[in-house]
């Protein structure tokens, strides 16, 4: 059977010509260089492009054309974002200097939040391209090769688009599908009941959170597709709602869709305010936790500038509610039975859903212009005052997410460490600090390291987890990590409460494991308490969680040792005045 003639003339002889006559290595003129690998990254952010490009003014080398249209591009911004571009296009082509890709790796593994909050789509598209090309580990090579034929699949259907006289957010009739069949003898998509884009974007959300390096630009990359009103997935999305609702017409199916394939929430106008004297934020809690430990959370939140704390108390206790309800900026509610009998759902086992719950009722009813949902153990660590930085935030980001640092038992002043990654190393840092358990530690931590979102209010269909935040059942992706507030986590602040809160951790709580793959902190638990019992679990603290000279020398060597003092008990007597003789 004769085949027919390919689409490019030459067949792939031709192609590869073509394709490698791009990638002639750009040439440098006398003193033209990329900066060493141990280049100072901040200059770079508080110097700003020239975009006339002086440095190179004189100059007619390809490196020099490159350099002078990365400075128009990036006219009167960081010069960090120029370096950036320039990396990119000297590892796009052969015999690159020899520290060009190790430099590109340091800007994402130090700088990811930077870029991402400075960066257009399409530059971040051409750095998951370069990972694809020059990632360091095999998880970066794959990942970045398989978004690349992503986005590039995406461009070249979408520009077809262009000539079709559709608008990116038109789906087409499902009324009018052709006969014709699919290239190469493939099935059609299954609009009704299809995965294959659930699958396509879940593995690579997955893959990406197997790396921390490549992890935030990649799940920064998906969280933009899913949420762009004008692409191919959201139109296959309104699409699969046709047929379901043609189907359901027909009396043929009366299925809804499957709950791990839900509807991708509308983009929403988001309610923005940047003048820091006029915004109110404040904090939301569910705890049973004893008085003392709510009022130092309540008082240390009143210093910081909130203006309201927000404590449903899920164990019904009169003098905590009395002594909060002092301070007239303190909201306590009581989830007694006579409270959850005039709520929508009955009272939930799990505490989490109790959590995720109250917040969100507590969300809807604000008038507050951000509100974060955080338990009574963690400590809002802002280096500025809060209402400042969050007028500062991207008026396109719904929630800021804020990393956690966990404090170290018994220090005073307070403590807290940090991940590696926080201080610039990789998880082979971990042996080092945590000799004996740091290879079974996630970061280094015994709690999350997921961290705690900050929330814009005025949202319809907003939902606060724990963690995260959904948006008429799907993920929120509009949220931005920051720097400049930690969340200082009192995770076990000594032995008593570690040792009082470890089997409830251990069977209901963070402790527990979801897979069984990866020996973790549930299983060290575990194996201490079968083979070395109390003196195994003191180890274990002592080595991970107390503030050893030891530990806090090792940490302090590596920049992952945070001083942030608290002042606990004075902020109580300012906002509360005295604690009652009963409170331990």
């Amino acid at each position: 059977m004769k085949r027919a003639s390919p689409t490019y003339p030459g067949g792939f002889p031709a192609i590869l010509e073509q394709m490698e006559r791009r990638r002639d290595p750009l040439v440098f003129g006398p003193g033209e260089a990329l900066p060493p690998l141990g280049v100072d990254l901040q200059p770079l952010k508080a110097n700003r492009v020239d975009g006339r490009a002086p440095e190179v003014a004189d100059s007619r080398s390809s490196y020099a054309r490159k350099f002078k249209e990365l400075a128009g591009d990036f006219h009167t911004l960081p010069e960090l974002l120029r370096l950036h571009g320039l990396l990119i296009a000297n590892l796009r082509r052969r015999n690159q200097p020899a520290h060009c890709a190790a430099l590109f790796q340091r800007l994402w593994a130090e700088e990811s939040d930077y870029l991402l909050a400075r960066l257009d789509a399409r530059w971040m598209v051409s750095a998951i391209t370069t990972f694809g090309d020059h990632g360091a580990t095999e998880t970066q090579r794959r990942l970045g090769q398989s978004l690349t034929v992503l986005f590039s699949m995406m461009k070249l259907y979408e520009t077809e688009r262009l000539y079709s006289g559709h608008k990116p957010d038109q789906a087409f009739d499902v009324g009018k599908k052709s006969a014709k069949r699919l290239p190469m003898e493939m099935d059609a998509y299954a609009l009704a009941g299809g995965g294959l884009d659930v699958n396509l974007l879940g593995r690579l959300w997955q893959d990406a959170s197997a790396d921390p390096v490549i992890a935030p630009l990649a799940h920064h990359l998906l969280d933009l597709l899913i949420h762009d009103p004008g692409g191919i997935f959201r139109r296959l999305r309104l699409m699969r709602a046709q047929r379901e609702k043609q189907l359901a017409a027909e009396g043929l199916s009366k299925r809804r869709a499957p709950a791990d394939q839900p509807e991708v929430a509308a983009p929403v106008p988001l309610p923005v305010k940047t003048d820091p004297a006029t915004i109110r934020w404040g904090t939301v809690t569910l705890t049973n936790a004893p008085l003392p430990r709510i009022a130092h959370f309540a008082a240390h939140h009143l210093s910081l500038g909130a203006a309201r704390v927000t404590v449903f108390l899920d164990t019904p206790d009169p003098q905590t509610a009395d002594f909060l309800s002092q301070n007239p900026d303190v909201q306590v509610i009581t989830c007694d039975t006579d409270w959850w009998a005039g709520q929508k759902k009955p009272r939930m086992k799990a505490h989490q859903m109790r959590q995720a719950w109250v917040a969100t009722q507590c969300y809807n009813a604000t008038d507050l212009d951000w509100l974060a949902h955080i338990d009574v153990d963690e400590f809002l660590l802002p280096d500025a005052p809060l209402a400042d930085l969050l007028a500062a935030a991207p008026p396109d980001q719904a929630a800021l997410l804020i990393p956690p640092v966990e404090m170290l038992a018994g220090s005073t002043p307070e403590m807290f460490k940090t991940t590696p990654r926080m201080a610039g190393h990789d998880k082979t840092t971990l042996p080092e600090v945590y000799p004996t358990f740091g290879t079974h530690l996630r970061g280094g931590f015994v709690s999350h390291l997921e961290g705690k979102l900050i929330a814009r209010t005025g949202i319809p269909g907003l939902r606060m987890g724990l963690h995260t935040l959904s948006h008429d059942g799907a993920p929120v992706g509009n949220r931005l990590r920051v720097n400049d507030i930690l969340l200082g986590h009192a995770h076990a602040p000594d032995w008593d409460t570690f040792r009082q809160h470890l089997d409830f951790r251990l069977t209901r709580g963070s402790y527990r494991k979801a897979d069984r793959e990866a020996f973790k902190l549930r299983d060290v638990l575990d194996f201490l308490i079968e083979t070395e019992g109390e003196t195994g679990l003191r180890a274990f603290f002592d080595e991970v969680c107390a503030a050893t000279p030891a530990l806090m020398e090792r940490l302090r060597a590596r920049g992952m040792l945070i001083e942030r003092p608290l002042n606990l008990d004075a902020a109580v007597a300012q906002h509360f005045g005295p604690l009652p003789e009963r409170a331990p």
